[in-house]
């Protein structure tokens, strides 16, 4: 097929995993009957090669970076499981990806119970599977009844960093849902589940994560890693110079844990798409707030339409070469994709 957009942010589920999806049913849609709409949402999931590739070639979308839905092995508390949960996903979607490598690649599902294991999945999810990086949903559950929460910003997980760096792959950071305990009547969202999901919650719990990485000293040890955030970067280019303003204040400056302010680090480390923010104004403020080249296109599949997200796209007022740059080069620069340019 002719050179058209690569697509970075685009969910499967395997097999293995259907059992899992029936537990944010009534979250990621409220009022539908759950056993109707879970066999539609698995079946936009479970398709890779069949109205997944058609609407590829019917809007012009040449490749997609497949992963694993939310929550993944991060919403897995039981570490054994999630470990298998990593495993099995990741032999099933390198497998899929066999069946057409001009089309599809995959980044790996982890889970982050561990940093050494993490780390080891990750690089035999790279060097042995294929796969161009990994992703996870946000925090790790973990604990009775999931209710704790793990953030990869401390020492704990400085192995897992470190094999990023060695391995010189980006990990993208992707929302998830609150946990059950969460939306208990007493809590934040307990009585505005309205708030839930992609609108709202996900970019404001998963900046906190991403802000936490960016100033925890990790990218200062590692400063060869690569981050991925979607959604325009969960709205963090739009809060830059209040943020940094403050972390570079003289009150906070000298306990801070990072040497730079959270500018630098999105102009060094951090790459933002445009996965379900189909936004022009958007898009070009976060072009001239942290630059052309950090910029990539996706999508957001299934939960976007590809066709909306290519309608978009193709109206887009940029220049034939900021296009070609957001919507292809850098995907196949920072992912090392094996495509032509």
């Amino acid at each position: 097929m002719a050179k058209g957009t690569i697509a970075v942010e685009e969910a499967i589920i395997d097999p293995a995993g259907l059992a899992s999806l029936s537990q944010w049913q009534s979250l990621l849609s409220p009022g539908n009957t759950p056993k109707l709409t879970m066999s539609a949402h698995e079946t936009r999931l479970l398709d890779i090669h069949d109205k997944r590739l058609q609407s590829m070639d019917d809007e012009g979308v040449e490749y997609m970076l497949l992963s694993l839905t939310s929550p993944g092995c991060q919403g897995e508390a039981d570490p054994v499981k999630a470990a298998k949960m990593a495993v099995e996903a990741n032999d099933y979607l390198s497998g899929e990806v066999k069946k057409n490598p001009a089309r599809f690649g995959a980044l790996a599902a982890l889970s982050m119970h561990d940093a050494d294991e993490a780390a080891k999945e990750l690089k035999r999810a790279v060097k042995e599977l294929g796969m161009f990086g990994g992703l996870v949903n946000d925090f790790q559950s973990t604990g009775l009844e999931g209710a704790g929460k793990e953030y990869f910003d401390t020492e704990k997980y400085d192995p897992f960093w470190a094999m990023v760096q060695e391995l010189d792959v980006p990990i993208y950071f992707h929302p998830r849902y609150r946990i059950k305990q969460d939306l208990e009547p007493e809590t934040q969202y307990g009585v505005r589940k309205h708030l839930l999901g992609a609108g709202v919650s996900f970019h404001l719990d998963l900046s906190f994560h991403v802000y936490a990485v960016c100033s925890s000293g990790i990218l200062d040890r590692y400063p060869g890693v690569k981050l991925v955030v979607g959604h325009l970067g969960e709205g963090i280019p739009f809060n830059l110079w209040r943020a940094c303003h403050w972390i570079n204040h003289p009150f906070k400056r000298g306990t801070r844990p990072c040497k730079n302010d959270y500018k630098y680090y999105f102009t060094n480390n951090v790459f933002i798409t445009t996965s379900g923010f189909f936004s022009t104004s958007a898009l070009k403020f976060c072009i001239n707030e942290i630059g052309l080249e950090r910029c990539l296109y996706a999508i957001d599949t299934p939960y976007e339409n590809v066709k909306e997200g290519q309608e978009w796209w193709k109206s887009l007022d940029l220049s034939p070469e900021q296009k070609n740059l957001v919507g292809r080069r850098n995907a196949i620069r920072v992912f090392k994709l094996p495509l032509e340019e």
